[in-house]
């Protein structure tokens, strides 16, 4: 059965819209990925772009998933953006807490309270939308506050609040590149999600110890995702998306897909040696 879902899943990925991923290197991950996400019980999708060189692995990079609390990155940026416009200020005041407090508490603890009341304060979800809209940036939509969110019916299969993975890395290269931000906003954004504090057996939970991750994770029930940056060893920085929805030990999966994704980027795939998984 195993074997049969590989061969699906290649043929899937040979349907897609050829990759960046043209190194044997990188089409070795991609096949990895791809055998990885064919053993699990839940559908994974995957995109992880090397931000110097611009090459792409992708797993049902273009499918929708559920993006939970990872919308939190694009509000965030919306939000840092009305500040450089001089729109609003980090120092507003909002529901008694300054905006700055509630930037925190949404990307580092995941506060979905202090995420709506940004939210609210922006315009609402087709004010962020408009924004993305603007930016060109496709294949993720934002409909919903998070309380609408979570009082709807839940379906992992609703595209309304969905980002495909590859939508989504794009977002996170333009944050990283300087195209959405300014430096000192995209600093104080990363900063942040540098100290991210939930979902640390994610992206996270098996990369090799020290190694520098900017993330943010979502959760839902029956969904796991989580997004960001991993910085390699030689400096060079990914930008990641990874979504899990249904099926069991969905963390794990975005565990070894992250260390897949280190693995193979930093060459060790090239070499034939892959450090064992569960590396400290």
């Amino acid at each position: 059965m195993r074997f049969i879902a590989f061969l699906c899943w290649v043929l899937a990925l040979g349907a897609q819209p050829a990759f960046a991923a043209s190194s044997p290197q990188l089409q070795s991950l991609e096949r990895q990925l791809a055998w990885l996400s064919a053993g699990k019980s839940s559908d994974v999708g995957i995109a992880a772009l090397d931000l110097r060189t611009g090459e792409l692995v992708s797993v049902r990079g273009d499918e929708p998933f559920p993006m939970a609390s990872t919308v939190k990155i694009a509000i965030a940026a919306n939000y840092l953006a009305q500040v450089e416009n001089g729109r609003r200020s980090l120092d507003d005041r909002i529901g008694g807490r300054s905006a700055r407090r509630l930037m925190e508490a949404m990307i580092i603890h995941s506060d979905n309270y202090a995420t709506d009341l940004l939210l609210r304060d922006l315009g609402g979800p087709a004010t962020v939308q408009a924004w993305l809209d603007q930016q060109k940036i496709t294949g993720l939509r934002i409909d919903r506050n998070i309380a609408q969110l979570l009082r709807s019916r839940r379906d992992l299969r609703d595209v309304r609040d969905s980002s495909t993975p590859r939508a989504m890395v794009d977002l996170l290269s333009r944050i990283d590149g300087g195209k959405l931000l300014r430096p000192a906003s995209q600093s104080y954004l990363l900063g942040l999600m540098g100290r991210c504090m939930t979902g640390k057996n994610r992206i996270r939970g098996l990369l090799p110890f020290g190694t520098r991750v900017e993330n943010k994770t979502g959760t839902l029930s029956g969904l796991t995702t989580d997004v960001g940056f991993i910085t390699l060893p030689d400096g060079r920085r990914l930008a990641v998306a990874l979504f899990a929805r249904y099926g069991a030990d969905r963390p794990r999966t975005i565990a070894e897909a992250a260390r897949a994704i280190y693995d193979g980027f930093s060459g060790w795939l090239r070499t034939g040696f892959t450090p064992a998984l569960g590396a400290r």
